[in-house]
């Protein structure tokens, strides 16, 4: 099967995604200063969310560039990716509503570990449809990013009954470390091209 439609159905989602996470922001009550730093909190984890999000899109979209078929098990790790990415929005809410709060703090880290384990999860299977020797095995075969994220989210989970903030700062960290899409993809992709 192509990935057309893989790719056009995860960009749906996503969008959704985004748009339900916007539809909860709420502008201040007042039109000053005061009314603007009552709503930054709500504010800025809508932006943290909102790169996550980004992330996930920009690499899935090199992900997919880098592959020519998919198979009913990466359809399958499609959706498993799919719907931890279709959480955030919910996991948003209740960490901002919550002024974060140990438990939703924790739960908002177990989304984003669920999203990177099925991400990877969706890797390791196109990579298996592709071939061992694909452009794509290739190009992803070192993932030293992901281990560190996977370490960062399972301490960010850890820290949440000690320390909220050092659970904020591990996502955060996650997130500034993945800003940039995977330049892994995007050299294996240059190289195609200059191949062609």
């Amino acid at each position: 099967m192509e990935t057309t439609r893989v790719e056009a159905f995860s960009d749906g989602v996503l969008a959704i995604a985004i748009t339900i996470m916007v539809l909860e922001l709420k502008t201040p009550q007042t039109p000053d200063l005061h009314g603007l730093l009552s709503v930054l909190p709500t504010l800025l984890t809508y932006v943290l969310s909102f790169v996550y999000i980004g992330i996930y899109w920009t690499n899935h979209h090199h992900l997919m560039n880098l592959t020519q078929r998919v198979d009913g098990a990466s359809l399958w790790g499609n959706l498993n990716l799919l719907f931890w990415l279709s959480v955030v929005p919910f996991t948003t809410r209740w960490m901002d509503e919550s002024t974060l709060a140990t438990l939703p703090v924790l739960v908002y880290g177990v989304n984003l570990l669920g999203a990177a384990v099925s991400y990877s999860i969706l890797q390791r299977r196109l990579v298996h449809v592709q071939g061992a020797e694909s452009r794509l095995a290739r190009a992803i075969r070192n993932d030293t990013k992901g281990k560190w994220s996977m370490a960062l989210y399972v301490l960010g989970c850890a820290s949440a009954f000690l320390s909220v903030w050092v659970s904020v700062a591990a996502y955060i960290a996650v997130a500034a470390m993945w800003i940039v899409p995977d330049r892994r993809i995007e050299r294996a992709l240059a190289a195609g091209d200059a191949d062609a």
